[in-house]
């Protein structure tokens, strides 16, 4: 009996060994370099890791977005005259993009965290704060908005105003920070540290250049012979990419959402704004009459009657309110008007890229030290970085510049000064800077702009406007580092790998 229950161990101990080395054989084929025929992922090999297929995780708060062709611009007459915006077609590459807009309680937890962290640098939660005098005005009473509407719970629902443009921008990155940190705080990598202080905070770029320790739960083994555990890489997948400010082309794709009216590439109803037909209230038989969107009726027209309130809203409303487009995004037309990243150009239709169109770009590259090291992080906890020198990008062949802003202001054919004045030295020496800076012409008359490198552009329409700036295609500017009581914004984050979700 003994002997036969050995012979039984031993014949399944053979079969296990058979069929684990018939799988190892398998995988082995599918893991091997296509180029070289080495292993993937095998220590005796050097370690290289690879494994196929990745599906990008929607980080919180999130909606993807799939990517398509539609025509970016007006499709309503200007009737402001500034024909600052017209129509082309483009193509827009997937992405995210927030199903509302950033709440008054989303930002508290923000500057929560920026006073507890950065406690010996009490100037970057000053930085932060929305400017709530944005509410005051000299001839109404709106004292109880500016005391109230951005910490009292009341309002906690309601979309944050009163944030300038570099703002929202510090927000997004501070967002993505705590969204990667969570991730590998949940996957075990990284320990919960309440204890992070000043340049000692989670910083997804300090973390992957190897300048954040923090306190480790357990790293990723290493395949590579010579280490027994690593930290995780970029290369991984596991960290999202940064959360951002939408560009214009992308809110303008996601506020008209065609997906929701078109088939096999037909369209069939041309949208005027984030909903089907042109008129702003709901045609559904069940909610039939009632407004689709938060915005002024008329002048002295905030919200209607009582007992019939058009869009019960005096100012702004919860960001979830009325009914989502067909991309599940809410409030894309009217409540706040919102920020996207795009600097302001008037003539941007003739410029842009036709394959996902943004203007704004600002190349960098990070600080290095005299040993060509990435530097030393600053007392923020953030990695340096500069600008690229023009010397450096001579000899690309799409970009020889790297801060792009402004990039085809200055040829002849759009400077402010004549053909005669672009041949005088001093005019040449300004390069690109001609068109938006101050310019004295022969008449000694001087032309002024308020359209420089930092207008940023703002969509959506809002509270307080009528209903043509609710269409997704009217575009307006201001300064980045202003804001106002109708001004507010939303975050996106791009989409990598295939167009098509889970692909």
């Amino acid at each position: 009996m003994k002997s036969n229950l050995l012979f039984s161990a031993f014949a399944i101990t053979l079969l296990l060994f058979s069929s684990c080395s018939k799988m190892k054989s398998v995988m082995g084929k599918e893991e091997r370099s296509s180029v070289t025929g080495w292993a993937y992922n095998e220590p005796e090999n050097g370690g290289f890791e690879y494994k196929k297929g990745y599906t990008q995780k929607t980080g919180p708060g999130l909606v993807f977005i799939e990517g398509g062709t539609f025509v970016l611009g007006r499709t309503q007459d200007d009737v402001m005259f500034e024909w600052n915006n017209s129509p082309r077609r483009v193509t827009i590459p997937s992405f995210y993009i927030d199903k509302t807009e950033v709440r008054n309680v989303d930002y508290r937890e923000y500057l929560h965290w920026t006073k507890r962290v950065f406690v010996d640098y009490p100037e970057v939660y000053k930085k932060a704060l929305p400017d709530t005098l944005v509410w005051r005005s000299e001839l109404a009473y709106n004292e109880p908005y500016v005391n109230n509407y951005l910490r009292h719970k009341a309002y906690s629902e309601y979309p944050v105003v009163g944030v300038s443009w570099e703002q929202a921008s510090d927000f997004c990155e501070w967002r993505t920070d705590r969204v990667n940190e969570r991730i590998l705080i949940d996957k075990g990598i990284l320990k919960e540290n309440p204890d992070q202080r000043n340049e000692n905070n989670f910083n997804t770029q300090a973390y992957l250049m190897g300048q954040y320790e923090g306190v480790v739960g357990t790293n990723l083994k290493d395949l590579n012979p010579d280490n027994e555990e690593r930290r995780v890489r970029w290369s991984d997948g596991i960290l999202l990419p940064k959360y951002r400010l939408p560009s214009e082309a992308e809110w303008e794709y996601a506020a008209l959402a065609t997906i929701g009216n078109s088939t096999d590439e037909r369209i069939a109803d041309k949208k005027m704004y984030p909903w089907n037909g042109h008129w702003v209230r709901n045609e559904d038989k069940k909610y039939r009459g009632q407004m689709m969107a938060n915005f002024s009726r008329g002048k002295g027209d905030f919200m209607g009657s009582a007992g019939a309130l058009n869009d019960a809203g005096d100012v702004t409303v919860p960001v979830d309110s009325y009914w989502p487009n067909d991309f599940g995004l809410y409030c894309m037309a009217g409540n706040v008007n919102e920020w996207v990243a795009d600097v302001y150009r008037p003539l941007s239709s003739y410029d842009i890229s036709e394959f996902n169109p943004y203007r704004g770009n600002v190349f960098k590259t990070p600080l290095v030290d005299e040993e060509g090291n990435v530097a030393e992080k600053d007392s923020l906890g953030r990695i340096r970085y500069r600008l690229q020198k023009d010397e450096e990008l001579v000899n690309r062949v799409n970009y020889r510049t790297a801060d792009n802003r402004n990039s085809r202001d200055g040829d002849v054919a759009s400077s402010v000064v004549s053909d005669a004045q672009w041949t005088n030295a001093e005019h040449q020496s300004k390069g690109s800077s001609l068109m938006y800076e101050n310019a004295q012409g022969a008449d000694h008359n001087t032309y002024s702009t308020l359209i420089n490198d930092e207008s940023r552009v703002f969509k959506g329409g809002s509270w307080k406007d009528r209903v043509f700036w609710l269409s997704p295609g009217s575009r307006r500017f201001l300064d980045q580092k202003s804001s106002r009581d109708d001004i507010g914004f939303r975050c996106a984050m791009t989409h990598v790998g295939s167009p098509v979700e889970g692909k």
